[in-house]
């Protein structure tokens, strides 16, 4: 884990795949260990995260769905009151730049906005659990949790 943490932060800036947050919030247990890592390395200040506000929606999709506006809200600030996380709106910049990546890399439309706003903001690296994004590696360092779970 600690080789983990030595790879985020040789990056200034980060975009997170909305998932990062669904697995810490929920305690996966397979992907936990990971979260904790990745979520502490932009909370002591070792590189900062990069958010969009579509991953509030992606976020709190689950709870609202179970009736349940009270988790959502509280993901949302906990969210918005990460230390060391930016949340980006979805600009006129951020929809050009998930249109060519939709054209180029043909991702799908909320992860074209979620990497989209991290390379608007400057991140170097993304991270997520979606083997297919690894096809964006030309635009950022890919980082998928599903590598790191032995420990390397």
């Amino acid at each position: 884990m600690e080789h983990l943490r030595r790879e985020l932060a040789k990056h200034t800036q980060i975009t997170l795949d909305s998932s990062i947050f669904i697995y810490h919030f929920e305690a996966n247990p397979t992907y936990l260990p990971l979260t904790e890592v990745i979520l502490t390395t932009i909370a002591d200040g070792s590189c900062q995260g990069i958010i969009s506000t579509v991953s509030i929606m992606e976020v709190t999709v689950w709870p609202w769905k179970q009736n349940r506006g009270d988790v959502a809200r509280q993901y949302e600030l906990l969210l918005a009151n990460f230390p060391n996380l930016t949340i980006m709106d979805v600009s006129r910049d951020v929809a050009r730049k998930a249109a060519q990546l939709r054209a180029l890399y043909n991702v799908r439309p909320a992860d074209a906005l979620l990497v989209a706003t991290g390379l608007i903001a400057g991140a170097t690296a993304w991270v997520s659990n979606d083997t297919q994004l690894r096809r964006l590696t030309s635009e950022l360092e890919i980082f998928v949790l599903d590598d790191w779970l032995s420990g390397t």
